[in-house]
């Protein structure tokens, strides 16, 4: 029940011995995250203790010690890591997810916001051709419940289920994850709202349509851009489960950067109406607000619980 992340996951942080990092490594590993090690070449072969708290879920609830490794290289030597969290300042984004991708790690996730678009565009691209996945920049992260997280998305607001989320915003992540809480969810995917980021909507629309225990996907997007456009069409064709969507900034004035630097309008390209449109033009049911997006969901799956006689849900 889950994409790119999984209880088997191991997890490097890199930057974990700073403040951001320290406060959400500790998250983490409260979420029962596989945190192997952080990364960091001034304090590498020390050890960080963290006394973790337990989660409403019953994990965590003990205390950890985590080495630190010079670099990602070291780290995966060491430990088998295969997913990297990187919470290191704007200006050495770049430089940690290229040694993230040398080091051939299969997942990184880049929590850091305010990286510059040029240093986005060459990390993404090169970590695209050396295998990499990068989930982000600026963005929450990615959690699969009751196994792990990756990144700083709440870990008790919700427990695991049968919805896939995948969403340009942290806090409409967080929110429908709250609304549905009592259904829960397989992964849920915060891919970052930045012009330029490395997993897109349509990447893990695939990932939830070939998961055989995500039942139906939740898509969030906003203003600015075409990729809900082109989602829109990849449903079309090659997605056969249920999607409900959620659009932000129907309110939002024309050709003013709003919140997130890909949310920018011009003309009628990028506007909420014109994303709910093509949505629904390929059967995406799509609310006008959070509450509303999550009664489409529970309408959706209630009457398809009823239909096949699923007793196992109230």
């Amino acid at each position: 029940m889950a994409i790119y992340l999984t209880k088997e996951s191991k997890v490097l942080v890199q930057g974990m011995t700073g403040g951001e990092g320290m406060k959400h490594t500790r998250r983490m590993l409260a979420a029962g995250t596989n945190i192997v090690g952080g990364v960091n070449p001034r304090k590498a072969g020390r050890t960080v203790d963290f006394d973790v708290p337990q989660c409403p879920n019953g994990l965590g609830g003990a205390a950890m010690a985590v080495p630190v490794f010079g670099s990602v290289a070291d780290g995966m030597r060491s430990t088998g890591a295969d997913v990297t969290v990187v919470f290191v300042p704007p200006a050495f984004a770049k430089a940690a997810v290229i040694e993230a991708a040398d080091a051939g790690i299969g997942l990184a996730v880049v929590i850091t916001e305010g990286i510059p678009v040029h240093d986005s565009v060459a990390f993404t691209a090169y970590a695209r051709a050396k295998g990499t996945r990068i989930i982000g920049p600026n963005c929450p992260g990615l959690i699969t419940p009751g196994q792990a997280n990756a990144g700083i998305i709440p870990a008790d607001i919700t427990k695991p289920g049968r919805i896939g989320l995948v969403s340009k915003s942290g806090t409409l992540t967080y929110q429908l994850m709250y609304e549905l809480r009592d259904i829960g969810f397989s992964t849920c995917v915060g891919i970052g709202g930045d012009p330029v980021v490395g997993t897109s909507h349509i990447d893990c629309l695939a990932a939830f349509q070939d998961d055989p225990d995500t039942e139906l996907v939740v898509l969030i997007g906003e203003i600015g851009g075409d990729a809900e456009e082109r989602a829109a069409v990849y449903i079309r064709d090659h997605v056969t489960k249920p999607v409900v969507g959620y659009i932000a900034g129907f309110t939002a004035p024309e050709g003013r950067t709003m919140g997130h630097a890909g949310a920018i309008v011009s003309g009628s390209s990028g506007t909420a109406a014109a994303k709910k449109e093509a949505l629904e033009a390929v059967g995406v049911r799509v609310g006008s607000t959070p509450t509303e997006t999550a009664r489409l969901v529970l309408d959706h799956l209630e009457a398809a619980w009823e239909a096949t006689g699923d007793v196992t849900h109230g």
